[in-house]
């Protein structure tokens, strides 16, 4: 039995990958999903940009390495250019090094290029909602490193803390001994920064993340 079919607009898909054969079997899997359109395919970073610009696809598939620019410059220029698909960048190794910079240039999670059909097409399904797929780990390193380049400031991880205890900007402003307008704008940068959609899914980072628990215990 296949796949149910979306409702509602296709969410168009935009590979990006320099092995015809990695890009052949993508497209083979999106195409057999239902409510999954390809947009297009390019091969390297600057036919991408383009390519994105042109067919403005829903949700791009990024691999890291690609000839004229690697998939973290793509995501700088794709920010640059205030270009808004969302990428899911697709690895055939996990190499942290170039991970971690590109969740922070604005990726939304990653997979490995040998991920089952189902995984991919539903990882796509979730980054066209508005969710982050990372692992605890790659979570982790995006908000627990201050001496390393953490992408939120030592305020902004407390503000968090915070928030996925369930507390007011209110309650939060009342710990902190600031203004309610300053936790306003913290959040705001939080919520930004990670390229999160709203408060829960912040405290659902937060608790991947290890800065909270999710309060069941384990």
């Amino acid at each position: 039995m296949g796949p149910p079919e979306a409702v509602g607009p296709a969410i168009r898909v935009l590979i990006v990958d320099d092995h015809p054969a990695v890009r052949r079997g993508l497209r083979t899997f999106l195409e057999l999903a239902g409510g999954l359109e390809v947009a297009g395919e390019a091969a390297d970073g600057p036919a991408a940009l383009e390519l994105i610009a042109e067919t403005t696809p829903d949700v791009v598939l990024l691999d890291m390495v690609l000839p004229g620019m690697d998939g973290v410059e793509v995501l700088h220029e794709l920010r640059r250019r205030e270009l808004t698909a969302r990428v899911l960048v697709v690895t055939s190794y996990n190499d942290r090094s170039r991970l971690l910079p590109a969740i922070r240039a604005g990726a939304r999670g990653y997979l490995s290029k040998d991920v089952d059909p189902a995984a991919l097409v539903a990882a796509v399904r979730s980054v066209h909602s508005g969710h982050l797929l990372l692992d605890p780990e790659s979570a982790s390193a995006l908000v627990e490193r201050p001496g390393e380049g953490s992408v939120l400031t030592a305020r902004e991880r407390q503000v968090l803390t915070l928030l996925a205890e369930g507390r007011s900007n209110r309650e939060i402003a009342r710990a902190l001994v600031v203004a309610e307008k300053t936790v306003k704008t913290h959040v705001s940068s939080i919520l930004l920064k990670l390229g999160l959609a709203d408060r829960t899914q912040a405290a659902l980072y937060a608790v991947r993340s290890g800065l909270a628990t999710d309060g069941g215990g384990r």
